[in-house]
């Protein structure tokens, strides 16, 4: 089938199925709930519809099971409004992205955490060595005067001797 087709179905299942949830299903057992994506299979068959839910794991079971008792009436919904002579069978999937980008925002806090606390650490400590040990052109200019100078007042030429 046309994965552009695909696409466009997965859009709409993904809009019906937030607005039944808003709108329609008033089991108490749902939670706040958000539908995120919607994925068709190439042959229109299946439809997976990802969602997240606010709150605890206890809400997200409840959300779980009220989902799965609501889906004949979400699945004849879809039917209904896409027009399709065989409606998508729904499976509805946690979506675990905004717990895995909670988790990496946590992390990134606890690395600034440890980076504030190294800068802290740091201020008032000295080099061990120069404080810039990098060689720089002029810095090299001046060695080789120096040499130059060093060399003529010995006697050579300037020239290393062989």
């Amino acid at each position: 089938m046309d994965a552009a087709r695909a696409r466009k179905l997965a859009d709409r299942i993904q809009q019906v199925v937030a607005e039944m949830l808003e709108r329609r299903i008033k089991d108490p057992r749902l939670g706040f709930v958000t539908v995120t994506d919607a994925k068709v299979t190439a042959d229109l068959s299946d439809a997976t519809v990802y969602y997240t839910v606010f709150g605890s794991e206890a809400e997200r079971a409840d959300t779980a099971a009220a989902l799965e008792s609501a889906k004949g009436i979400i699945r004849s919904e879809v039917g209904r409004q896409t027009g399709l002579r065989h409606t998508p069978g729904l499976t509805f999937v946690h979506d675990p992205l905004p717990d895995n980008a909670r988790h990496m925002d946590d992390l990134f806090a606890l690395a600034k955490a440890k980076d504030a606390e190294i800068a802290r650490q740091a201020e008032g400590a000295n080099f061990a060595g120069d404080a810039d040990p990098y060689r720089f052109e002029e810095d090299l200019d001046a060695e080789a005067a120096e040499e130059e100078g060093e060399d003529e007042s010995s006697g050579r030429a300037g020239r290393p001797a062989r």
